[in-house]
Protein backbone atom coordinates (compact mmCIF):
# COMPACT_ATOMS: atom_id res chain seq x y z
CA UNK A 1 0.00 0.00 0.00
CA UNK A 2 1.57 3.53 -0.89
CA UNK A 3 2.02 5.53 1.83
CA UNK A 4 2.73 9.59 1.93
CA UNK A 5 5.38 10.80 4.05
CA UNK A 6 4.47 11.99 7.37
CA UNK A 7 1.10 10.78 7.36
CA UNK A 8 0.02 8.74 10.12
CA UNK A 9 -2.90 5.93 10.48
CA UNK A 10 -5.29 6.26 12.82
CA UNK A 11 -4.87 5.04 16.01
CA UNK A 12 -8.33 4.80 16.67
CA UNK A 13 -9.45 3.19 13.50
CA UNK A 14 -6.52 0.77 14.15
CA UNK A 15 -7.81 -0.61 16.88
CA UNK A 16 -11.85 -0.64 15.94
CA UNK A 17 -10.73 -2.58 12.65
CA UNK A 18 -8.33 -4.98 15.04
CA UNK A 19 -11.55 -5.43 17.14
CA UNK A 20 -13.31 -6.43 13.84
CA UNK A 21 -10.35 -8.71 12.56
CA UNK A 22 -10.65 -10.28 16.58
CA UNK A 23 -14.34 -10.81 15.68
CA UNK A 24 -14.22 -12.39 12.33
CA UNK A 25 -11.87 -15.35 13.55
CA UNK A 26 -14.04 -16.09 15.95
CA UNK A 27 -16.19 -19.51 14.91
CA UNK A 28 -19.25 -18.49 16.48
CA UNK A 29 -20.78 -15.12 17.99
CA UNK A 30 -18.38 -13.85 20.66
CA UNK A 31 -19.62 -11.98 23.97
CA UNK A 32 -18.39 -8.77 25.14
CA UNK A 33 -16.82 -10.25 28.16
CA UNK A 34 -14.65 -12.33 25.83
CA UNK A 35 -13.64 -9.85 24.06
CA UNK A 36 -12.52 -7.57 26.91
CA UNK A 37 -10.35 -10.35 28.05
CA UNK A 38 -8.95 -11.17 24.63
CA UNK A 39 -8.15 -7.24 23.76
CA UNK A 40 -6.94 -6.65 27.64
CA UNK A 41 -9.20 -3.59 27.15
CA UNK A 42 -11.68 -1.87 29.50
CA UNK A 43 -15.43 -2.91 29.10
CA UNK A 44 -16.45 0.59 28.23
CA UNK A 45 -13.58 0.92 25.27
CA UNK A 46 -14.29 -2.91 23.67
CA UNK A 47 -18.08 -1.52 24.24
CA UNK A 48 -17.62 1.73 22.48
CA UNK A 49 -15.68 0.18 19.26
CA UNK A 50 -18.71 -2.56 18.93
CA UNK A 51 -20.91 0.55 18.74
CA UNK A 52 -19.42 1.61 16.11
CA UNK A 53 -19.11 -1.09 14.23
CA UNK A 54 -22.56 -1.87 14.75
CA UNK A 55 -23.50 1.25 13.49
CA UNK A 56 -21.48 1.10 10.14
CA UNK A 57 -23.25 -2.28 9.53
CA UNK A 58 -19.99 -4.60 10.41
CA UNK A 59 -21.04 -6.57 13.11
CA UNK A 60 -24.59 -7.41 14.40
CA UNK A 61 -25.88 -8.68 17.80
CA UNK A 62 -26.83 -12.33 17.70
CA UNK A 63 -28.16 -12.60 21.50
CA UNK A 64 -28.14 -9.83 24.02
CA UNK A 65 -24.06 -8.90 24.53
CA UNK A 66 -22.97 -10.95 21.66
CA UNK A 67 -21.17 -10.33 18.85
CA UNK A 68 -20.87 -11.39 15.06
CA UNK A 69 -19.88 -10.00 11.54
CA UNK A 70 -22.77 -9.53 9.86
CA UNK A 71 -24.50 -10.05 5.92
CA UNK A 72 -22.96 -6.89 5.23
CA UNK A 73 -19.79 -8.46 6.20
CA UNK A 74 -20.27 -11.38 3.74
CA UNK A 75 -20.99 -9.20 1.03
CA UNK A 76 -18.15 -7.14 1.27
CA UNK A 77 -16.19 -10.13 1.26
CA UNK A 78 -17.86 -11.11 -2.06
CA UNK A 79 -16.68 -7.95 -3.57
CA UNK A 80 -13.45 -9.13 -2.72
CA UNK A 81 -13.24 -12.24 -3.74
CA UNK A 82 -14.58 -11.13 -7.23
CA UNK A 83 -11.42 -8.12 -7.02
CA UNK A 84 -9.03 -10.67 -5.91
CA UNK A 85 -8.98 -12.36 -9.97
CA UNK A 86 -9.88 -15.75 -8.51
CA UNK A 87 -10.48 -16.86 -11.55
CA UNK A 88 -6.97 -16.57 -13.32
CA UNK A 89 -5.17 -17.43 -10.52
CA UNK A 90 -6.46 -20.45 -10.97
CA UNK A 91 -6.06 -21.05 -14.58
CA UNK A 92 -2.72 -22.71 -14.34
CA UNK A 93 -4.27 -25.18 -12.41
CA UNK A 94 -7.36 -25.96 -14.11
CA UNK A 95 -5.57 -26.05 -17.74
CA UNK A 96 -3.26 -29.07 -15.68
CA UNK A 97 -5.95 -30.85 -14.38
CA UNK A 98 -7.58 -30.67 -17.84
CA UNK A 99 -4.37 -32.02 -19.73
CA UNK A 100 -4.24 -34.71 -16.90
CA UNK A 101 -7.94 -35.81 -17.23
CA UNK A 102 -8.77 -35.45 -20.47
CA UNK A 103 -12.15 -33.69 -19.67
CA UNK A 104 -13.99 -30.27 -18.96
CA UNK A 105 -12.83 -28.08 -15.96
CA UNK A 106 -14.97 -25.50 -14.20
CA UNK A 107 -14.40 -22.87 -11.30
CA UNK A 108 -17.51 -21.79 -10.12
CA UNK A 109 -18.26 -19.15 -6.86
CA UNK A 110 -21.94 -18.55 -5.32
CA UNK A 111 -23.95 -15.98 -7.23
CA UNK A 112 -26.95 -15.15 -5.46
CA UNK A 113 -28.74 -18.14 -4.99
CA UNK A 114 -27.10 -20.32 -7.81
CA UNK A 115 -23.54 -20.75 -8.39
CA UNK A 116 -21.77 -19.43 -11.58
CA UNK A 117 -19.29 -20.86 -13.41
CA UNK A 118 -16.47 -17.70 -13.77
CA UNK A 119 -13.89 -20.02 -15.36
CA UNK A 120 -13.86 -22.98 -17.28
CA UNK A 121 -10.96 -25.08 -19.49
CA UNK A 122 -11.56 -27.45 -22.17
CA UNK A 123 -10.37 -30.61 -22.68
CA UNK A 124 -8.48 -31.73 -26.17
CA UNK A 125 -10.93 -34.50 -26.66
CA UNK A 126 -13.64 -35.24 -29.62
CA UNK A 127 -16.52 -35.47 -27.17
CA UNK A 128 -16.28 -33.15 -24.46
CA UNK A 129 -19.10 -31.94 -22.09
CA UNK A 130 -20.06 -28.29 -22.96
CA UNK A 131 -20.44 -25.92 -20.37
CA UNK A 132 -20.09 -21.88 -20.74
CA UNK A 133 -18.77 -19.34 -18.60
CA UNK A 134 -21.16 -17.37 -16.68
CA UNK A 135 -23.75 -20.46 -16.83
CA UNK A 136 -25.36 -20.85 -13.71
CA UNK A 137 -26.39 -24.17 -11.45
CA UNK A 138 -28.53 -24.85 -9.11
CA UNK A 139 -27.03 -25.17 -5.61
CA UNK A 140 -29.12 -28.46 -4.85
CA UNK A 141 -28.11 -30.52 -7.06
CA UNK A 142 -24.91 -29.68 -8.54
CA UNK A 143 -21.82 -30.75 -7.38
CA UNK A 144 -20.24 -27.56 -7.47
CA UNK A 145 -23.89 -25.93 -5.67
CA UNK A 146 -23.39 -28.66 -2.49
CA UNK A 147 -19.49 -27.80 -2.58
CA UNK A 148 -20.63 -24.12 -1.90
CA UNK A 149 -23.22 -24.77 0.55
CA UNK A 150 -21.72 -27.53 2.44
CA UNK A 151 -18.46 -25.72 3.11
CA UNK A 152 -20.11 -21.93 3.42
CA UNK A 153 -19.92 -20.08 6.30
CA UNK A 154 -22.41 -19.93 8.76
CA UNK A 155 -23.38 -16.18 7.45
CA UNK A 156 -23.36 -17.40 4.15
CA UNK A 157 -25.16 -19.63 4.73
CA UNK A 158 -27.41 -17.82 6.63
CA UNK A 159 -28.12 -15.36 3.56
CA UNK A 160 -28.68 -18.18 1.55
CA UNK A 161 -31.76 -19.45 3.96
CA UNK A 162 -33.12 -15.60 4.60
CA UNK A 163 -32.63 -15.26 0.46
CA UNK A 164 -35.14 -18.56 -0.03
CA UNK A 165 -32.28 -20.05 -1.49
CA UNK A 166 -33.25 -24.64 -2.37
CA UNK A 167 -30.58 -26.34 -1.01
CA UNK A 168 -29.51 -30.17 -0.94
CA UNK A 169 -30.63 -31.79 2.71
CA UNK A 170 -28.56 -32.15 5.62
CA UNK A 171 -27.83 -35.66 4.84
CA UNK A 172 -26.61 -34.59 2.01
CA UNK A 173 -24.38 -32.07 3.03
CA UNK A 174 -23.25 -33.95 5.44
CA UNK A 175 -22.20 -36.72 3.44
CA UNK A 176 -20.14 -33.61 1.34
CA UNK A 177 -18.33 -32.61 4.39
CA UNK A 178 -17.73 -35.87 5.16
CA UNK A 179 -16.35 -37.05 2.17
CA UNK A 180 -14.76 -33.88 0.66
CA UNK A 181 -16.37 -34.04 -2.59
CA UNK A 182 -19.64 -33.57 -4.55
CA UNK A 183 -21.13 -35.37 -7.48
CA UNK A 184 -24.34 -33.87 -9.31
CA UNK A 185 -26.79 -35.67 -9.93
CA UNK A 186 -27.19 -34.82 -13.58
CA UNK A 187 -30.29 -32.53 -13.28
CA UNK A 188 -29.02 -29.31 -14.79
CA UNK A 189 -27.04 -29.87 -17.88
CA UNK A 190 -28.92 -32.87 -20.19
CA UNK A 191 -26.57 -36.20 -20.26
CA UNK A 192 -23.92 -34.30 -18.20
CA UNK A 193 -22.00 -35.36 -14.90
CA UNK A 194 -19.64 -33.40 -12.58
CA UNK A 195 -17.53 -34.22 -9.36
CA UNK A 196 -16.51 -31.31 -7.33
CA UNK A 197 -14.20 -30.24 -4.04
CA UNK A 198 -13.95 -26.57 -2.46
CA UNK A 199 -11.30 -24.27 -2.59
CA UNK A 200 -10.82 -21.79 0.73
CA UNK A 201 -9.99 -18.39 1.30
CA UNK A 202 -8.81 -17.73 4.57
CA UNK A 203 -11.86 -16.74 7.13
CA UNK A 204 -13.66 -16.85 3.93
CA UNK A 205 -13.88 -20.37 4.32
CA UNK A 206 -15.23 -22.18 0.70
CA UNK A 207 -15.09 -19.36 -1.89
CA UNK A 208 -15.19 -21.68 -4.87
CA UNK A 209 -15.50 -24.81 -5.93
CA UNK A 210 -13.23 -27.16 -8.36
CA UNK A 211 -15.10 -29.39 -10.84
CA UNK A 212 -14.08 -31.58 -13.46
CA UNK A 213 -17.74 -32.09 -16.08
CA UNK A 214 -17.67 -35.20 -18.64
CA UNK A 215 -21.13 -36.70 -20.53
CA UNK A 216 -22.47 -39.26 -18.56
CA UNK A 217 -21.70 -41.82 -20.10
CA UNK A 218 -18.13 -41.19 -19.16
CA UNK A 219 -17.81 -40.55 -16.05
CA UNK A 220 -16.02 -42.55 -13.31
CA UNK A 221 -15.70 -40.68 -9.79
CA UNK A 222 -12.54 -42.94 -9.16
CA UNK A 223 -10.79 -42.18 -11.86
CA UNK A 224 -11.49 -38.45 -11.48
CA UNK A 225 -10.98 -38.16 -7.89
CA UNK A 226 -7.81 -38.68 -7.15
CA UNK A 227 -6.81 -36.03 -10.10
CA UNK A 228 -9.18 -33.71 -8.76
CA UNK A 229 -8.22 -33.66 -4.97
CA UNK A 230 -4.34 -33.16 -6.46
CA UNK A 231 -5.59 -29.85 -7.97
CA UNK A 232 -7.93 -28.75 -5.61
CA UNK A 233 -5.04 -29.00 -2.49
CA UNK A 234 -2.65 -27.04 -5.55
CA UNK A 235 -4.80 -24.39 -5.71
CA UNK A 236 -5.79 -24.16 -2.58
CA UNK A 237 -1.88 -23.23 -1.13
CA UNK A 238 -1.79 -20.59 -3.69
CA UNK A 239 -4.89 -19.28 -1.88
CA UNK A 240 -2.81 -19.42 1.47
CA UNK A 241 -1.55 -15.79 3.16
CA UNK A 242 2.39 -15.77 3.26
CA UNK A 243 2.01 -16.36 7.21
CA UNK A 244 -0.47 -19.26 6.88
CA UNK A 245 1.58 -21.02 4.52
CA UNK A 246 4.88 -20.57 6.66
CA UNK A 247 2.33 -22.18 9.55
CA UNK A 248 1.33 -25.19 7.16
CA UNK A 249 4.88 -26.19 6.22
CA UNK A 250 5.34 -26.44 10.19
CA UNK A 251 3.11 -29.41 10.52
Amino acid sequence: MEKKKGVKPLSSALKIFALLDLIARQKTAVRLVDLTRLTGESKGTVYQRLVTLMEVGWIEQSDPGSYRLSLRAAMIGDMALEQSNLGERATATLEQLALECKETVSLAVLDGVKARLIRRVEAEVVVRAEVRIGTTLQLASSSSGRILTAFATPEIRRLLELKGATLATEDVLDQVRTSGYAVSTGEDILGVRSIAMPIFFGNRGCVAALSIVTPVERFNSERLLPLLRIAAEALNATMLSPERRGAGADG
